[in-house]
């Protein structure tokens, strides 16, 4: 199935949407232009184009196996990875201190949705040796990231994660895994990990990986979890490989999606592991690791609906069905208006949650290359804010997409053989690991919100305030759904400041999903304005889709009001007992 990146709507976003211009004149970015992104992205383009999107359906058909001298990606993918990782598409967004081109994080948003979109199986690969290179960095001893970031950088070393188990999943508490120390200052780990992306496969010679365990006089539950580096394969002193460590994959997990992407159970028998920061302070070194991956996994949902609307779009050109209103006999589906506005659904929603993907990453940027406090403090700020949201809205539109793209299909789209049916199914995980959904709504009520007085959410609708003075150009009635949308965000955020836990958990996700539909729509508004301004030929088809959005998506949040203001009462009022039955 063919795929085409959406570079236009991507270029559009990150000029007028979130003003890339404004990480040009920092110094870290000094080299950074208007020039050089328009060529990555067409050269993310082509590569997700010609190399990964041609093997995502064998990948699907065909998935990682495990055999007796380890896993075995599916057909096609250790090519593609050695190609991926020849053009130096790893370490695009690493620092260059790590080796990495240094380029902003808001360029390694657009160009892994790209990858992410043409074979999120892939994708998931070099996002967590991304990620847990710069867990490294941050925390490991200078011995340690001497010895393995140079090549985790380049990606001939992969990374992962190792935090589940049978016992402990969203909650890391009851974690049995054990590290022992050994007389040479190393420790030994043992114990068994669930769900460990890519946790072995043959693409990469080295996997190092990122394990949570407890030391033998650690406190009980979450303080007491402490994080070890355990390669696949010992290093030597001089670089080269060494013997196998102990510990193998003893099983893959049989999933109803991305099924190129190797799910491994693995177990530890006493493997030799190192210390990554303090003893019992684990998991905020991991947190380095999985708040990037949270970002990711949002911009995952947009990508794999991305790709599940490119085939609803040339599916509906090509199918006929039925006799379309005002048009000739033979005309395609496209010509239905619930057809047509399914398309427009699909595309509209995505783009916003794409706005809000990159606006998150744009905080970061200016979090870690700003040179001014306050200006850090309060990208910080914002970045913490948006992350939740990025990830949630991200990865539930995905989902909602996929599902509307199977619609589309008809009963085409339960058959397997269109292809649908698989972007249903890819994207169905991106609401649960990282952190559920649910659990990202709570960490925004509660981490970021409440935490702080609701200090950050006032100064992002003070942004979204003055994208507001701007939105006329688009229409009376979008500016005024706008500001409707910010009226609504406001006083659904005075309800949660002043309620009580059980109603804050109550509504928790309904106030993240009101959070998305008006921070979105603001982001497009502004950028068709800009764009407006600009003269950009594109403006124009941007500010149709920002119309749309006013009409059928910020009028969502005044819905979801209500349910806030009714708190956890209808919630609870259903006895427990007779949830099986009346």
């Amino acid at each position: 199935m063919t795929f085409k990146v959406p570079v236009n709507a991507k270029t559009f976003l990150l000029k007028y949407a979130v003003d890339i211009d404004d990480l040009y004149s920092l110094p870290q970015f000094a080299d950074v232009n208007e020039e050089l992104v328009s060529d990555i992205l067409s050269g993310g383009a082509t590569f997700a184009e010609e190399v990964l999107a041609p093997i995502n359906r064998e990948g699907d058909l065909n998935p990682a196996q495990l055999t007796e001298t380890g896993v075995v990606a599916s057909p096609g993918f250790k090519e593609a990875y050695r190609s991926f990782v020849e053009a130096g598409w790893l370490s695009l967004s690493i620092p260059e201190a790590m080796g990495g081109a240094g380029m902003p994080s808001l360029v390694s948003v657009a160009v892994n949705e790209m990858i992410y979109a043409s074979n999120m199986s892939f994708g998931l690969c070099p996002m967590l040796t991304s990620s847990a290179a710069k867990a490294i960095a941050a925390h490991a001893s200078d011995e340690l990231k001497a010895a393995y970031l140079p090549k985790m950088t380049t990606g001939e070393w992969s990374g992962a994660m190792d935090l589940t188990e049978p016992q402990a999943g969203s909650d890391l508490g009851p974690i049995r895994t054990k590290a022992v120390p050994n007389s040479d200052g190393t420790y030994a780990i043992s114990g068994q990990k669930i769900f460990i992306t890519w946790g072995d496969h043959d693409c990469a010679e080295n996997i190092i990986h990122l394990v949570l365990a407890r030391l033998p006089d650690a406190p009980a539950g979450s303080k007491g979890i402490s994080l070890f580096l355990c390669p696949k394969f010992l290093v030597n002193k001089d670089g080269s490989l060494g013997k196998r460590n102990n510990f193998q994959a003893i099983s893959l997990e049989h999933k109803i999606g991305i099924h190129a992407s190797p799910t491994c159970v693995m177990e530890f028998s006493g493997a030799t592991g190192w210390l990554v920061g303090e003893a019992n302070r684990g998991l905020s070194c991991m947190f380095t690791m999985m708040n990037e991956a949270r970002l990711f996994v949002g911009v995952q949902g947009v990508a794999i609906g991305e790709r599940a609307y490119q085939a609803a779009l040339s599916f509906s050109k090509e199918r006929v069905q039925g006799r379309v209103i005002n048009g000739e006999p033979g005309d395609p589906i496209i010509g239905h208006p619930d057809v047509r506005r399914m398309l427009l659904d699909m595309k509209t929603r995505l783009m916003g949650a794409r706005a809000i993907c990159m606006a998150t990453a744009k905080a970061s940027d200016i979090a870690g290359a700003t040179q001014d406090e306050d200006t850090r403090k309060s990208a910080h700020k914002r970045e913490a804010l948006l992350t939740p949201i990025a990830k949630s809205y991200g990865s539930d539109i995905g989902v909602d997409t996929a599902s509307i793209g199977v619609q589309v299909h008809g009963g085409m789209g339960f058959i397997e053989e269109t292809g649908a049916a698989q972007h249903y199914r890819d994207s169905r995980i991106a609401p649960i690991y990282e952190g559920t959904n649910g659990i990202q709504a709570i960490d925004l009520v509660g981490r970021k919100l409440r935490r702080d007085g609701g200090e950050g959410m006032t100064a992002l609708l003070y942004d979204l305030n003055k994208i507001h003075s701007d939105a006329e150009l688009a229409g009376k009635s979008t500016q005024e759904a706008l500001m409707s949308g910010i009226a609504t965000l406001e006083e659904a955020t005075k309800l949660v400041l002043g309620m009580d836990e059980l109603d804050t958990l109550s509504i928790a996700s309904n106030y993240l999903e009101l959070a998305g539909h008006v921070i979105s729509g603001g982001l497009l508004i502004r950028a068709a304005c800009k764009g407006s301004q600009a003269n950009d030929p594109l403006a124009e088809n941007m500010m149709a889709m920002a119309r749309y959005h006013s009409s059928a998506v910020l009028p969502k949040a005044a819905a979801l009001l209500s349910s806030i203001k009714a708190g956890a009462g209808p919630v609870f009022a259903y006895p427990a007992d007779n949830l099986v039955d009346l």
